[in-house]
Protein backbone atom coordinates (compact mmCIF):
# COMPACT_ATOMS: atom_id res chain seq x y z
CA UNK A 1 0.00 0.00 0.00
CA UNK A 2 1.49 3.43 -0.79
CA UNK A 3 0.89 6.38 1.73
CA UNK A 4 -2.03 8.07 1.24
CA UNK A 5 -2.34 11.98 1.37
CA UNK A 6 -2.87 13.70 5.21
CA UNK A 7 -6.49 12.75 5.54
CA UNK A 8 -8.90 15.68 6.95
CA UNK A 9 -9.99 15.56 10.37
CA UNK A 10 -13.33 14.96 9.26
CA UNK A 11 -12.37 11.97 7.91
CA UNK A 12 -10.44 10.84 10.49
CA UNK A 13 -13.51 11.31 12.72
CA UNK A 14 -16.04 9.83 10.41
CA UNK A 15 -13.83 6.78 10.89
CA UNK A 16 -13.96 7.08 14.28
CA UNK A 17 -17.44 7.34 14.54
CA UNK A 18 -17.72 4.43 12.14
CA UNK A 19 -15.71 2.19 14.47
CA UNK A 20 -17.88 3.17 17.52
CA UNK A 21 -20.95 2.37 15.25
CA UNK A 22 -19.69 -1.17 14.76
CA UNK A 23 -18.86 -1.92 18.44
CA UNK A 24 -22.40 -0.64 19.35
CA UNK A 25 -23.86 -3.08 17.15
CA UNK A 26 -21.27 -5.82 18.45
CA UNK A 27 -22.51 -5.07 22.01
CA UNK A 28 -26.19 -5.12 20.40
CA UNK A 29 -25.42 -8.73 19.27
CA UNK A 30 -23.97 -9.87 22.76
CA UNK A 31 -27.00 -8.68 24.71
CA UNK A 32 -29.21 -10.55 22.10
CA UNK A 33 -27.10 -13.57 22.57
CA UNK A 34 -27.62 -13.39 26.20
CA UNK A 35 -31.20 -12.75 25.94
CA UNK A 36 -31.83 -15.85 23.61
CA UNK A 37 -29.65 -18.17 26.19
CA UNK A 38 -32.07 -17.00 28.98
CA UNK A 39 -34.78 -17.82 26.96
CA UNK A 40 -33.78 -21.06 25.78
CA UNK A 41 -32.57 -22.16 29.44
CA UNK A 42 -36.43 -20.86 30.61
CA UNK A 43 -38.21 -22.84 27.73
CA UNK A 44 -39.44 -19.27 26.43
CA UNK A 45 -40.27 -19.89 22.59
CA UNK A 46 -41.27 -16.37 21.73
CA UNK A 47 -38.19 -15.08 23.65
CA UNK A 48 -36.45 -17.19 21.22
CA UNK A 49 -38.20 -15.97 18.16
CA UNK A 50 -38.13 -12.31 19.40
CA UNK A 51 -34.02 -12.42 20.09
CA UNK A 52 -33.84 -14.42 16.57
CA UNK A 53 -35.72 -11.49 14.75
CA UNK A 54 -33.80 -9.20 16.63
CA UNK A 55 -30.46 -10.72 15.39
CA UNK A 56 -31.26 -10.96 12.28
CA UNK A 57 -31.78 -7.19 12.28
CA UNK A 58 -28.65 -6.26 14.07
CA UNK A 59 -27.05 -7.93 11.66
CA UNK A 60 -28.39 -6.60 8.52
CA UNK A 61 -27.44 -3.19 10.13
CA UNK A 62 -23.73 -4.34 10.95
CA UNK A 63 -23.24 -5.34 7.52
CA UNK A 64 -23.96 -1.73 6.42
CA UNK A 65 -22.10 -0.44 8.89
CA UNK A 66 -19.00 -2.55 6.95
CA UNK A 67 -19.69 -1.31 3.82
CA UNK A 68 -19.09 2.21 5.11
CA UNK A 69 -16.12 1.54 6.54
CA UNK A 70 -14.88 -0.66 3.88
CA UNK A 71 -15.71 3.09 1.61
CA UNK A 72 -13.67 5.04 4.46
CA UNK A 73 -10.77 2.52 4.27
CA UNK A 74 -10.74 3.11 0.74
CA UNK A 75 -10.67 7.24 1.20
CA UNK A 76 -8.17 6.47 3.31
CA UNK A 77 -5.65 5.29 0.93
CA UNK A 78 -6.40 1.50 1.97
CA UNK A 79 -8.04 -1.17 0.12
CA UNK A 80 -11.62 -1.81 0.95
CA UNK A 81 -10.84 -5.27 3.01
CA UNK A 82 -7.63 -3.81 4.63
CA UNK A 83 -7.82 -4.54 8.52
CA UNK A 84 -7.29 -1.94 11.13
CA UNK A 85 -4.38 -2.76 11.63
CA UNK A 86 -3.50 -2.43 8.58
CA UNK A 87 -4.88 0.93 8.21
CA UNK A 88 -3.21 2.29 11.68
CA UNK A 89 -0.10 1.04 9.82
CA UNK A 90 -1.20 3.32 6.92
CA UNK A 91 -2.02 6.43 8.54
CA UNK A 92 1.13 5.89 11.05
CA UNK A 93 1.54 9.54 13.40
CA UNK A 94 -2.00 10.61 11.85
CA UNK A 95 -3.80 7.71 14.21
CA UNK A 96 -4.13 9.12 17.55
CA UNK A 97 -5.11 7.47 20.91
CA UNK A 98 -9.21 7.83 20.12
CA UNK A 99 -8.63 5.70 17.44
CA UNK A 100 -6.35 2.82 18.96
CA UNK A 101 -8.86 3.11 21.95
CA UNK A 102 -11.87 2.54 19.32
CA UNK A 103 -10.30 -0.43 17.22
CA UNK A 104 -9.23 -2.40 20.57
CA UNK A 105 -12.98 -1.90 22.23
CA UNK A 106 -14.14 -3.17 18.63
CA UNK A 107 -11.80 -6.07 18.97
CA UNK A 108 -12.98 -6.98 22.53
CA UNK A 109 -16.35 -6.71 21.47
CA UNK A 110 -16.21 -9.31 18.84
CA UNK A 111 -14.26 -11.66 20.67
CA UNK A 112 -16.53 -11.40 23.12
CA UNK A 113 -19.34 -11.70 20.48
CA UNK A 114 -17.60 -14.94 19.38
CA UNK A 115 -17.49 -16.72 22.70
CA UNK A 116 -21.32 -15.77 23.31
CA UNK A 117 -22.24 -17.33 19.83
CA UNK A 118 -20.62 -20.65 20.86
CA UNK A 119 -21.67 -20.63 24.20
CA UNK A 120 -25.29 -20.39 22.22
CA UNK A 121 -24.57 -22.73 20.09
CA UNK A 122 -23.57 -25.37 22.37
CA UNK A 123 -26.97 -24.81 23.98
CA UNK A 124 -29.28 -25.18 21.65
CA UNK A 125 -27.59 -28.39 20.14
CA UNK A 126 -27.64 -29.70 23.83
CA UNK A 127 -31.89 -28.40 24.14
CA UNK A 128 -32.72 -30.34 20.49
CA UNK A 129 -30.86 -33.19 21.66
CA UNK A 130 -33.12 -33.39 24.99
CA UNK A 131 -36.16 -32.40 22.86
CA UNK A 132 -35.35 -35.29 20.52
CA UNK A 133 -34.70 -37.74 23.29
CA UNK A 134 -38.08 -36.28 25.52
CA UNK A 135 -40.08 -36.88 21.91
CA UNK A 136 -38.56 -40.38 21.37
CA UNK A 137 -39.80 -41.19 25.11
CA UNK A 138 -43.37 -40.08 24.32
CA UNK A 139 -44.20 -41.71 21.38
CA UNK A 140 -41.90 -44.84 22.17
CA UNK A 141 -39.32 -44.73 19.77
CA UNK A 142 -36.39 -45.79 20.17
CA UNK A 143 -34.15 -43.82 22.54
CA UNK A 144 -31.17 -44.23 19.95
CA UNK A 145 -31.86 -42.61 16.62
CA UNK A 146 -32.02 -45.39 13.74
CA UNK A 147 -29.58 -45.99 11.38
CA UNK A 148 -30.02 -45.51 7.32
CA UNK A 149 -28.51 -49.34 7.17
CA UNK A 150 -31.71 -50.38 9.56
CA UNK A 151 -34.92 -48.82 8.67
CA UNK A 152 -37.15 -50.49 6.65
CA UNK A 153 -35.78 -54.18 7.29
CA UNK A 154 -37.84 -57.06 9.54
CA UNK A 155 -35.85 -58.61 11.76
CA UNK A 156 -33.68 -61.23 10.45
CA UNK A 157 -32.92 -64.73 11.79
CA UNK A 158 -29.28 -65.59 12.71
CA UNK A 159 -27.74 -66.96 9.67
CA UNK A 160 -30.09 -65.57 7.60
CA UNK A 161 -28.92 -64.07 3.97
CA UNK A 162 -28.52 -60.36 4.26
CA UNK A 163 -28.16 -57.67 1.28
CA UNK A 164 -28.98 -60.16 -1.19
CA UNK A 165 -30.45 -58.35 -4.47
CA UNK A 166 -32.41 -60.31 -7.16
CA UNK A 167 -33.85 -59.20 -10.54
CA UNK A 168 -37.86 -59.81 -10.54
CA UNK A 169 -37.79 -58.94 -14.08
CA UNK A 170 -36.62 -62.53 -15.59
Amino acid sequence: MSRPAVPSTALLDTLHDALVSERRLLDDLIAQMRRQRAAVASDDIQGVDDSTFATHRILATLGQARQRRRQLNVLLGGSEDCTLRELEELLGAQVDDRFRDARVRLQQAADVLTREVGMNRKLLREALSNTDQHVRTLVGAPVAPSTYGAEGLAPTTPGAPRGVLFNRAV
